[in-house]
């Protein structure tokens, strides 16, 4: 409705009315852009015809570069009994300049707002007041100066001083109860997280906690009691509570309804949203607390616990049916407050609306708590129904056991039965058996007599056995496959040098000291005083040797065994090892035969062994 063709409407005052709410046509006005107007310009005859009647029941200031002036007319009653004084409900807004006329059409202004040190107001109350004067002049006409750095509604009320006390205390007493119930479901759930421990508790702790704080933001009462001397928190306080609000009633209602294992792809969403909503609060906090304003976008986080209770309900999680409906009453107050935001006609402004977000915060706290309750009931009921299934079980246990027990010694009774009746035959049994028994002792005897008797003769045939083998090995014709029977591998090899080089017992090289202990090769040895080791090979021919030790060993007693007539390349063939590194090794062997002659003369086929101990170096 618009009436921009009519004049501006007085409100008068009247004992029988009292307050009354600027609205349409009773107020005027006038944006200014460059922010430049005085009060004498704007009252002048040239601006007062830019003033334009108000289109919507609630002006609001939309454009936050810009200053709005607004005009109201007063019809002043002398023979009024109340005073009077203007009002303005909106709390937010940063700076609100009053000019009020005297008798001489003089202004008086009169500064008020969020910017303004709270001690400076005129009466200590949330909102902005001052007196007006019931002046003799038929109609009074009053300007207002207002400038904020968000959109703010501007509610102009005129009340009487008397209904104003009245209003102001009832209102403040209801705040009281407010944030008492506030107080009292945080202080409650705080108990209850010390007692059962579970998260779910805290978050909610925390997110009543951020709404009364927004509640406060918007009420002036944060403004009032505390912070009334640093009045920038006003810019965004209310920005910093509603994100904490959203961030934890996410949190909560992820903990509440158990999100992530009933609905994982909705988990994900809801921390996607986390992340989102710290994003834009960084860059609000960081970069331009203007966008606190934008709280419109509560509505996403809002919306999406909503939703997630719905959908968890759908599942069948009974505790959810009071979460979607707290969180209804919530949704249905965030939207009056966005319609009242949009100035909606057919929605009026008054307390019912104004408080609607408070009012439904309440019964959202007081379902959200059933809700609680209602989870551990729940939680309580599965507990009960576990601990009689386990009784149940334990009781067929039991039973169970008990017919086992039964059946077993039913079974015990008839095996001892069987048992008694076979022992009797065992017993006769047994006596057979002593005398066959003792019949085989006789001929075990005699058997182990026999035994002694082949024993003797196989020591006997084993000692000519290995005579026979070794003398065999030891020939000039036999073959390397049969010599590796006596030194077929590494560890045999090196037995043998240490029982031929120590076989007169031991003495250090240094020290001359006879104990010592186990080396870290293979049957070498450590001097126990001076701590020299000596290796099997060392001062030995063997010493510095890079081809396999049991082919050195058979090339030593080939060489020796025809005398060092076989040639290298025989060697190399018989071996299959290099012919170079063959005869580099029998020049060896050959030249230890030349020093050694009277020595091999008379030794037999052990000779090839006296070569062994020739020593090539000073040290192993």
């Amino acid at each position: 409705m618009v009436y921009s063709v009519k004049a501006q409407v007085a409100v008068p005052l009247s004992d029988k009315i009292d307050q009354h709410i600027f609205t349409y046509h009773e107020i005027d006005c006038l944006e200014d852009a460059a922010g430049h107007y005085t009060i004498n310009q704007v009252a002048s005859p040239d601006l007062a015809a830019k003033f334009k009647p108000s289109t919507l029941s609630t002006p609001v200031t939309t454009n936050t570069n810009s200053v709005y002036w607004y005009r109201i007319r007063i019809a002043n009653n002398p023979n009024t009994h109340n005073n009077w004084l203007l009002e303005f409900f909106d709390q937010t807004i940063d700076d609100v300049t009053v000019f009020s006329p005297d008798e001489n059409h003089h202004y008086a202004a009169f500064h008020l707002g969020a910017s303004h040190p709270f001690i400076q107001r005129l009466y200590q109350h949330k909102n902005f007041s001052i007196n007006i004067n019931n002046q003799p002049e038929k109609t009074s006409v009053y300007y207002m100066r207002l400038k904020s750095h968000q959109p703010a509604n501007v509610i102009v009320v005129l009340r009487s001083v008397s209904w104003f006390i009245h209003y102001a205390l009832d209102e403040y007493f209801f705040f009281g109860i407010f944030y008492g119930m506030v107080l009292v479901f945080s202080l409650y759930n705080l108990v209850m997280f010390f007692a059962i421990r579970q998260i779910q508790y805290l978050y909610y702790i925390l997110y009543n906690l951020s709404i009364g704080l927004y509640e406060m933001c918007a009420d002036g009462i944060a403004y009032q009691f505390i912070w009334p001397n640093a009045p920038v928190w006003n810019q965004y306080a209310y920005g910093i509570a509603l994100f904490l609000a959203s961030i934890f009633a996410l949190l909560f209602t992820q903990s509440l309804l158990y999100v992530r294992s009933k609905a994982n792809r909705l988990n994900k969403v809801i921390w996607g949203v986390i992340l989102l909503r710290s994003l834009f609060f960084v860059a609000c906090l960081f970069f331009n607390k203007n966008w606190f304003a934008y709280k419109i976008i509560e509505i996403v986080p809002l919306s999406l616990a909503y939703f997630t209770g719905c959908r968890i309900l759908y599942k069948g999680y009974r505790p959810a049916r009071y979460f979607v409906i707290g969180y209804s009453f919530l949704l249905a107050g965030f939207m009056i407050k966005v319609l009242l935001a949009l100035n909606v006609a057919w929605l009026p402004f008054g307390p019912v609306t104004h408080y609607s977000l408070s009012f439904c915060f309440v019964m959202e706290m007081l379902f959200i708590s059933f809700a609680i309750g209602d989870k551990v009931r729940f939680l309580k009921t599965k507990k009960n129904q576990a601990q009689r299934n386990t009784i149940q079980q334990l009781r067929k246990n039991e039973e169970l056991k008990d017919g086992i027990n039964r059946m077993l010694e039913q079974q015990v009774t008839e095996r001892t039965k069987e048992l008694v009746e076979q022992s009797a035959v065992i017993e006769q049994q047994n006596e057979e058996l002593k005398s066959v028994n003792m019949l085989l002792q006789q001929q075990a005897e005699e058997i182990s007599r026999m035994n002694v008797l082949l024993e003797k003769d196989n020591i006997v045939l084993q000692t000519s056995i290995e005579k026979v083998t070794h003398d065999r090995v030891m020939s000039s014709d036999v073959d390397f496959e049969e010599f590796s029977r006596i030194y077929p591998d590494r560890e045999a090899c090196f037995k043998f040098l240490s029982d031929l080089k120590w076989e007169k017992g031991y003495a250090c090289r240094k020290c001359g000291h006879t104990h010592y202990s186990n080396g870290h090769l293979p049957y070498s040895r450590r001097c126990s005083k001076c701590g020299y080791e000596e290796s099997v090979i060392a001062y030995t021919i063997l010493q510095n040797t890079r081809i396999p030790i049991n082919k050195a060993f058979y090339m030593l007693f080939l060489v020796y065994s025809t005398k060092g007539k076989i040639s290298s390349h025989k060697l190399s063939e018989i071996l299959s090892i290099r012919q170079s590194t063959c005869w580099a090794y029998s020049a060896r062997i050959k030249k230890v035969m030349d020093e050694k002659k009277k020595e091999l003369r008379n030794a037999g086929h052990k000779g090839w062994s006296k070569l062994v101990l020739e020593p090539l170096a000073e040290d192993a």
